[in-house]
């Protein structure tokens, strides 16, 4: 053999030596999870339709006039007014009061400053008390009806959702037996779960709106319906089919 070529053979010994030498000392990563086999991951939902028990009612008027601290007067008296209806019957969780929106703005003319000023103010009121709630709305004469809505209370919610999340984790675990044995496996063990919870409504809350000062509603009370609400739970997570 010529010496070049030794050389040649030499220096590529060489490389492949620390090539390999290199790669023997490369970190191996300590996070990387080896591959589990055997491994299922499964969904389950359970649900119950819940009456909604919490009624909001939100009122508003419109003003206006030329000049903006007019306008906000007679805001601030018609909110005064609805204020002191609705206090008289306030109490809480039963019957709770909140102002809203309170606004002036400018409306301009063409190539001219301001003309006119337009405010909006806005009461609402919300709880569990249904009859007095729908009755106030007669008694509210310088707001009319702007919203009408219906909620699920934190408390009815809680008192259905440990039941909801049980159902949900039993059908958890029976598909869990089920897909094992499918699978030619005789048990499983947990390995990750999650629990969750949801609310909506069902059907999609309707709105309701009257015309300002309805003769109707000084006479009766707000004819309403709660409808239903939709609580579930959902378990998702992996098992591992022993």
């Amino acid at each position: 053999m010529k010496l070049p070529q030794a050389r040649r053979l030499g220096a590529i010994a060489a490389v492949l030596a620390a090539t390999l030498s290199a790669l023997m000392a490369w970190p191996v990563r300590a996070d990387t999870p080896p591959p589990v086999a055997n491994q299922l991951a499964l969904s389950a939902t359970a649900s119950v339709e819940v009456t909604r028990d919490v009624l909001s009612i939100t009122f508003s008027t419109q003003r206006e006039g030329p000049d903006a601290g007019m306008v906000q007067s007679q805001l601030t008296q018609a909110l005064d007014a609805a204020l002191g209806e609705a206090r008289k019957v306030a109490r809480p969780g039963q019957v709770d009061v909140s102002t809203g929106n309170f606004s002036i703005f400018p409306r301009y003319a063409p190539k001219a400053g301001p003309t006119q000023w337009q405010g909006t103010v806005e009461l609402r009121v919300e709880g569990r008390d249904i009859d007095t709630l729908t009755r106030l709305v007669g008694r509210i004469q310088t707001l009319s009806v702007a919203r009408v809505g219906y909620s699920l209370s934190r408390e009815a919610r809680e008192k259905v959702q440990g039941d909801v999340s049980s159902e949900a984790i039993t059908r958890f675990r029976s598909q869990a037996e089920a897909y094992a044995k499918a699978f030619g496996f005789n048990s499983f063990s947990l390995r990750a779960v999650e629990v969750s919870s949801n609310e909506s409504s069902n059907p999609p809350m309707p709105m309701f709106r009257v015309a300002a000062n309805s003769a109707s509603m000084a006479e009766a009370a707000l004819p309403v319906e709660a409808g239903k609400a939709t609580v579930s739970a959902t378990v998702t997570g992996s098992v591992q089919m022993k």
